[in-house]
């Protein structure tokens, strides 16, 4: 109630005491709008040649940096793949599966590329994994301990993805479930 008082009569003294011609003498003109504050700030960024930031353009790639979005990649590619693997649900055994691959008459090159790409990014991510496990317990953290282990990570990942891409080469056998052809177990020949 007080405030309502206060307000009414400081309206009230405030218009004896100021003339409107007063007021219009001290006006003080508004400040920019948006767009004039923007536009200005575009017409100067377009004439310095500066690219929209933050950019990628602006920074300097360095291993970790790159190590580190391929982790991620390869995180959500393995996490997609996983759907991939529900065709083995589908009805149908698995060796109806091998014989619609074999029909597309698919060359080696082509073939050993798909296992690769299919084996390269496991690698990686499970070599990274580990390289942030030790990252976890404080260790490895220096800038060049970081690209040692970048360089290590990338060494591992290539020396462990072509075994086993290659393994598949070993002639398998099938061994069918006594209880019936419910599904099949490859195993590599001794």
């Amino acid at each position: 109630m007080a405030a309502l008082l206060l307000r009414h009569v400081g309206r009230h003294c405030l218009r004896a005491h100021l003339s409107p011609q007063l007021c219009i003498r001290n006006a003080v003109p508004l400040g920019t709008t948006a767009k004039e504050e923007m536009e200005r700030f575009w017409s100067k960024n377009t004439s310095l040649n500066r690219p929209l930031s933050p950019h990628i353009s602006i920074y300097g790639w360095s291993l970790p940096m790159a190590m580190s979005i391929c982790h991620r990649g390869t995180g959500i590619a393995l996490r997609v793949s996983l759907f991939g693997l529900s065709a083995l649900l589908v009805p149908g055994s698995f060796e109806s599966h091998l014989e619609f691959v074999k029909s597309l008459c698919l060359g080696p090159a082509l073939i050993h590329t798909a296992k690769f790409a299919l084996v390269f990014p496991l690698m990686y991510h499970t070599w990274n994994g580990i390289r942030h496990l030790m990252w976890d317990l404080g260790k490895g953290l220096t800038i060049s301990q970081l690209h040692q282990s970048g360089v290590a990570v990338l060494v591992l990942t290539v020396l462990s993805s072509i075994p086993l891409e290659l393994s598949s080469r070993v002639p398998y056998r099938t061994i069918t479930v006594e209880k019936g052809p419910v599904f099949s177990l490859f195993l590599r020949m001794e």
